[in-house]
């Protein structure tokens, strides 16, 4: 994140020069194409799922703010953000009511109840997402192929069946985005424009996202599953870092500031961690995306990969 000039507080005085409103309004923004992109694919049904979750999540967060006597932030953008990328986490034919209770859950359970933005220790879009998976599990499979009402399996779930019949798309098809999936996770492409967009800007830190997809190509192509050979497998890397929610939690749900570390090199060592969790429960877990699980747990640990990696003061014995 740019940072510059100095204000009240304890040293060394460091204040972003972006208010939050702005840095929410630009990551709004990077996630257009991919919402764009869901909207091609999957047609007018998953713009509503997208509608229904963000209106909740605001409104939410409205009622808590007035009944806890807070100041209303609405206006701030981040329950419209929190709203948005549960929205895209939703597979296009799920039933209407299930985005707008993972919305509750990220914002009354996750967010206000401890305390409102910067106090939440887990990001609040992946924690409620989790407990969709958890409660609903085949509402949250509810997969159809782009382009029609036809219910499909996703290319990781034909990973993870390792006696389907079912061939894995192409590369093409993989970074287009056409194939069964989440609303706003199916194309790398559109996802990976926004997170560009995002690094050039110096709105999220390249170091979280470019470990994440390098821990997951190379632990993905170091080992293809149970039952194969260990070796080297650049085309079942290339599966696993395009399939899934990898783009989507690289860029947008890993970046989060108030749940991912500070300091340059707990930045590496959790997108790291996170990738590498990622491909081992994508291979021996039993759902066939691990992103959601291997974030959430990483939110956990990073205030001790902060203490452990943070600089000591010049003079400093340890």
């Amino acid at each position: 994140m740019r940072e510059a000039e100095t204000t009240n507080g304890i040293p060394p005085y460091i204040r972003a020069i972006r208010s939050t409103r702005q840095i929410m309004l630009m990551v709004l923004l990077a996630l257009l194409p991919a919402v764009w992109t869901g909207y091609c694919h999957f047609g007018s049904e998953a713009m509503y799922h997208l509608a229904y979750t963000v209106v909740t999540a605001v409104s939410v967060e409205c009622v808590c703010q007035l009944v806890l006597k807070r100041p209303v932030t609405i206006l701030d953008g981040s329950a419209a953000l929190t709203g948005l990328l549960l929205g895209m986490c939703l597979p296009p034919a799920a039933p209407f009511w299930i985005g707008p209770a993972g919305a509750v859950v990220a914002i009354v359970l996750v967010k206000q109840m401890y305390g409102g933005l910067g106090c939440n220790f887990v990001n609040p879009a992946l924690t409620a997402r989790a407990l969709l998976h958890i409660s609903w599990p085949t509402q949250m499979s509810a997969f159809v192929k782009p382009y029609e009402a036809i219910a499909a399996v996703t290319p990781l779930g034909v990973i993870a069946d390792y006696d389907s019949t079912q061939a894995v798309p192409s590369m093409m098809q993989l970074f287009n985005g056409e194939i069964a999936g989440c609303i706003g996770e199916t194309s790398a492409m559109a996802l990976m424009i926004g997170g560009i967009v995002l690094i050039f800007l110096e709105v999220i830190d390249y170091r979280i996202p470019t470990g994440i997809m390098a821990a997951v190509f190379i632990t993905a192509s170091l080992y293809a599953g149970p039952g194969s050979s260990i070796g080297f497998s650049f085309n079942n890397g290339l599966i696993h870092l395009l399939s899934g929610g990898t783009m989507l939690a690289a860029f947008f749900m890993a970046t989060d500031y108030v749940t991912s570390p500070i300091t340059p090199k707990a930045r590496w060592l959790y997108g790291v961690s996170i990738g590498v969790l990622t491909v081992i429960i994508r291979l021996w877990g039993a759902y066939p995306e691990g992103l959601t699980f291997a974030i959430l747990l990483m939110n956990i640990v990073a205030p001790l990969m902060e203490r452990l990696t943070f600089p000591r003061r010049f003079g400093e014995v340890r």
